[in-house]
């Protein structure tokens, strides 16, 4: 302790002194146990207790023992809703006005989160509070997200006491990128033992809780549990697909109808709310091909066996949580971070990373491939027709901010607190993220505080809505409300909003010039019908209105400009070089730190050495980037017998569309230093054993962006499941003889399409 805060007394002798510890950090008196799940690209419409057809039973379960919030709003983007979850305060003003890898150098976009805006886990911690994480982060700025930068923005630094989870907008449901508190692990099981990714996040979630009742049966908790789900890629465990064969052959036009009187029966929406008009560009169903019809219901089913596995895994957390006694004081708060996602394209997608390499996606090649989406070659999306549906009965999608983007649901549970009377039932008052946090503080009893750690504390934007828990009549505390996200924009007030839609990335014409939009959400809460015509002075109210909260919030300056200028406007933390060292068997190196390869000359030159004693075949990875999505492997192939040929190969895996393949017989590797080496000079591939030429072959195209969003990155000596060179080897294929190291020479500057890498950072959000 500091001296400062002693409170005893101090003599010469210690029988002149008096000690004085300092005590315990208690909770107020009764403060529950809060579990806030995060759910990611869930559309207003799509669990079961919003109208959805889709079982969800433990999602329904929670809101027949809690509340819906039928009038929740969300930023229209991930990091930008997450951070104002955790911090209560709006997106801009803690720097997260765009995902973390759009980050500009203003204010209101940096993505690095100030310690005068501290988050739920550093107000909580010092009242007796255990924090934890479990999940999707996307809150750390992206060159800071390897082993080897700062870790004062990981979970760990923001105040939270464990973690488990990953970086990144997505990752692969069967081979995630994990990091455990501060460093990455290796995900504890693989596909062929039923591995998936939710399965290990709850069964994480579950263990700390029961790690800290081991020692303290009194400490309450505070639990953030971000899955993956139910962003691409919808990779399920084997059968969840199939109960939903044939469920949505209907098509999304039909489903929309259905979910809105759904939606109305429940008490959700009033009776006189309409569907907003399906939008020209997304076709009818009845004018789909028979083909087409076939791929987009499997594209669908695919999505929602990902959501009922989800609410499946989320149910065992609750049942373990009833079992402990706990479920009764846990308040339990439940939302999606925007609306459904418009990333699979028209026609949906096998592999994101189609999009933005400029490769083609067609119904013919899903329709061949019917049987593998969900699986964990595919990294499926839907197409369009079942975002607009997701959204029912909303205009327009997540990026934007019409009610499509901004509107998801909201489940809050808690049998203590919320009246046996009120259980069950819907509350129609505006509701923001922003509110989440003070909600939370409200219900346990603490006030916001004036400083963390010594840092003076930006106030709250946010305002309680505990209010509600007893009653639907309760007053809407939170009847002001801005909304920027990529150049759109909205301003509530009182129920009447104001919105302009820009289209993302285009500057013509000017943001200036954007029309806006003047709505009466509670007469027409889808955005049919456009008032600005009838009450101009009204409107011109609301912009003026936006405009000085875009000031006091850190939006300006207002930024559409193409994501590709946006892209590389900070120097990179980790200095580029030409030459690049990876050791054997390390932690896997994040994509936008690693040596950059794409469509450019360079040389991988792996020193090895067999020992004059080894036994057994020489073979395995020497080095291999990305995964069965996209990248490149450079590894030895044993012969089938000690004496056959070893077979040196290089593979170009192109986002699942093309493999090339550059491979040379070579004879067994006797004992030795040796040199195996990869030299490519485009389309000219060369392969090398000891400086001499042993193959050559083309790679006629690379991948011009990113290899994957879903956190693969590059190792030496071994690699993660699912591999770019899937068809050769499965699981970690170690180097078997010594590795020293893989150098990896890149003379001149890298080939970047700054085009193609704004298209793969939208696309994982």
């Amino acid at each position: 302790m500091e001296a400062s805060e002693f409170q005893g007394r101090i003599g010469r002798y210690h029988h002149e002194s008096e000690a004085w510890w300092p005590p315990d950090p208690r909770p107020p008196q009764g403060a529950p146990n809060v579990l806030v799940i995060v759910l990611d690209d869930v559309g207003y419409a799509q669990l079961g207790c919003f109208g959805s057809d889709i079982d969800t039973p433990t999602f329904d379960r929670l809101a027949a023992g809690g509340l819906r919030y039928a009038n929740f709003h969300t930023t229209a983007l991930c990091s930008p809703t997450r951070a104002c979850v955790l911090t209560g305060r709006n997106h801009h003003r803690v720097g997260m006005g765009r995902i973390v890898d759009l980050a500009t150098g203003f204010p209101g976009y940096d993505a690095r989160i100030a310690d005068s805006c501290a988050m739920a886990p550093a107000m909580l911690t010092p009242h007796g509070y255990a924090a934890w994480a479990v999940g999707k982060w996307h809150l750390t700025p992206e060159d800071e997200e390897h082993l080897g930068a700062t870790r004062a923005r990981w979970p760990l630094g923001k105040g939270f006491e464990r973690w488990y989870g990953f970086f990144p907008g997505e990752t692969h449901q069967f081979v995630p990128a994990l990091h455990h508190d501060n460093h990455a692990v290796d995900p504890p099981g693989t596909y062929e033992d039923g591995y998936h990714l939710t399965t290990d996040l709850v069964d994480r979630s579950i263990e700390y809780v029961e790690d800290l009742r081991n020692v303290d049966v009194d400490k309450p908790w505070f639990l953030y549990l971000a899955p993956g789900a139910c962003h691409s890629p919808h990779q399920t465990p084997p059968g969840w697909i199939e109960r939903y064969a044939g469920r949505f052959d209907q098509g999304w036009d039909e489903w929309r109808t259905a979910a809105l009187a759904k939606q109305k029966a429940e008490g959700l929406l009033p009776e006189h709310a309409e569907l907003s008009p399906r939008p020209d560009w997304v076709p009818a169903w009845a004018d789909l091909s028979d083909q087409e019809r076939r791929v987009y219901a499997r594209y669908m089913e695919a999505f929602a066996a990902f959501l009922t596995h989800t609410d499946h895994e989320v149910g065992r957390l609750i049942d373990r949580l009833a079992a402990l006694g706990e479920l009764d004081d846990t308040l339990v708060v439940l939302l999606s971070d925007n609306g459904a996602s418009s990333e699979g394209g028209p026609t949906g997608s096998l592999n994101d990373a189609r999009v933005w390499n400029a490769l083609p996606r067609t119904a013919e090649e899903a329709d061949e491939r019917l049987d593998e989406i969900g699986g964990p070659r595919i990294h499926n999306n839907y197409p369009w027709g079942w975002t607009v549906a997701g959204n029912t009965p909303f205009r327009r999608w997540k990026r934007e901010t019409h009610e499509g983007g901004v509107a998801d649901p909201l489940i809050v549970h808690w049998p203590n607190g919320i009246p046996t009377s009120a259980r069950g039932t819907v509350r129609h008052q505006y509701v923001h993220a922003i509110d989440v946090l003070p909600t939370l503080l409200d219900a346990i009893g603490l006030d916001a505080p004036e400083a963390v750690g010594g840092v003076a504390q930006v106030p709250l934007d946010g305002v309680s809505f505990a209010s509600t828990f007893a009653s639907d009549d309760a007053p809407e505390v939170h009847t002001v409300q801005y909304s920027e996200m990529l150049g759109c924009r909205a301003m509530y007030r009182d129920g009447m909003k104001a919105v302009t839609y820009h289209e993302v990335q285009v500057d013509e014409p000017g943001l200036e010039h954007a029309p806006w939009e003047l709505y009466d959400l509670r007469a027409d809460p889808s955005e049919c019908h456009d008032l600005a015509g009838e009450r101009p002075d009204e409107l011109a109210e609301l912009i003026d209105l936006w405009w000085s909260e875009a000031e006091r919030h850190q939006v300006l300056p207002l930024d559409n400009r193409p994501f590709s200028e946006l892209v590389f406007q900070r120097e990179a933390s980790v200095r580029p070089r030409n030459r690049y060292r990876y050791f054997p068997g390390r932690a896997p190196v994040p994509e936008s730190v690693a040596v950059n390869t794409r469509a450019r000359a360079h040389a991988i030159t792996a020193h090895v050495t067999v020992a004059d004693d080894h036994t057994g075949a020489v073979e395995g990875v020497l080095a291999v980037q990305g995964s069965v999505l996209g990248g490149w492997s450079f590894h030895l192939l044993a012969g089938t017998s000690p004496d056959a040929p070893s077979r040196l190969v290089y593979v170009h895996n192109l986002a699942g569309w093309r493999l090339y393949r550059v491979e040379a017989e070579v004879p067994p590797l006797g004992a030795g230093d040796h040199a195996l080496g990869f030299s490519f000079d485009p389309p000219h591939a060369r392969l090398l054993v000891d400086g001499v030429v042993v193959g050559e072959g083309e790679v006629r195209r690379t991948v011009w962006s990113r290899f994957s969003l879903t956190g693969a990155g590059l190792t030496a000596g071994w690699s993660p499941d699912f591999s770019p060179a899937d068809e050769d080897y499965r699981g970690r294929f170690a180097f078997t003889a010594t590795l020293h190291h893989v150098d990896i020479d890149v003379p001149g500057d890298p080939v970047v399409d700054a085009d193609a890498e704004a298209d793969a950072i939208i696309a994982s959000q």
